[in-house]
């Protein structure tokens, strides 16, 4: 009997002695959270979407109370307003960012790309990317099976039945960036919203003959688009111009030198007289 209270009593001491030590262990590495980080947190949409840069809200909440000046840091959701509630929450400046939308960088409709072959295979962009370079001439075009619908969070994009190629719906996107890294071709693109975008629809870095044959408002690396660009806002890179949105001042000259149509401009409000003036031609 003596030899089972002995036992009760020993199992009871390394119990206590134990908890002492969880405790303890507890105290010295607690992280202590600050309060502040709920608060933003709160003010943020909360989908964890990525689009900021980090793993969730949580992550951005706790970046936003760890900065001095805001430098960096935007919620694309949320936009320029949830910014603002959380400058005046924790009473510093933010750097103001301009608003961003997803921009789909092909014309290769069924009408301007003609097709050449039949893929019989899932119809998953992700994985007939693997080992395929679609049903056209043009390997670097939109493939048209939705991996960036899928993944919207917003219902901010869907794929025109009638050209099969992906359409942003403006008032939805939150230019979280999902649809960008979902795209295994690259022909999403993040850019300036306000107050409208100029952009070169087209991904083909093939040579000019070759890019038109495959396509008939393919990109042909003419450079006629950089020559007449008085801001240095475009560049030719493998046969391929690039407009940078930041350079751009919107002046639209290189929209109608282009001789394949190449160039659009994202259909927002157009207020510039000397592009209102200009015939753009649009394949929606």
């Amino acid at each position: 009997m003596n030899l089972i209270i002995l036992s009760v009593l020993i199992l009871v001491a390394i119990a206590f002695i134990s908890a002492v030590i969880l405790y303890a262990a507890t105290q010295k590495f607690k992280v202590i959270e600050n309060p502040k980080v709920e608060l933003v947190e709160a003010v943020l949409p909360g989908v964890n979407c990525g689009g900021c840069g980090y793993a969730g809200c949580k992550s951005f909440a706790e970046a936003c109370v760890k900065s001095e000046m805001l430098e960096g840091l935007y919620c694309p959701p949320g936009g320029k307003e949830t910014m603002s509630e959380i400058s005046d929450l924790l009473g510093i400046e933010f750097d103001e960012m301009h608003d961003t939308l997803a921009v789909v960088r092909c014309n290769g409709s069924c009408a301007n790309r003609q097709h050449t072959n039949t893929y019989d295979g899932a119809k998953v962009c992700s994985i007939a990317a693997m080992t395929y370079g679609g049903e056209t001439a043009c390997s670097y075009g939109c493939f048209g099976y939705g991996d960036c619908v899928t993944v919207c969070n917003f219902d901010a994009i869907y794929i025109n039945e009638e050209t099969m190629l992906p359409e942003v719906d403006e008032s939805k996107c939150t230019s979280c960036g999902v649809c960008v890294k979902a795209c295994p071709k690259q022909i999403i693109e993040i850019r300036k919203k306000e107050p409208y975008n100029i952009f070169v629809s087209c991904m083909n870095k093939d040579k000019g003959g070759v890019a038109k044959k495959a396509c008939n408002v393919a990109c042909i690396g003419c450079g006629k688009c950089v020559k007449t660009c008085p801001y240095e806002a475009i560049t030719m890179s493998d046969d391929l111009a690039y407009i940078d949105d930041k350079k751009c001042e919107l002046c639209g000259d290189c929209i109608p030198v282009c001789p394949t149509k190449a160039i659009k401009d994202s259909k927002f409000n157009i207020q510039n007289s000397k592009l209102a003036d200009v015939p753009i031609s649009i394949e929606s």
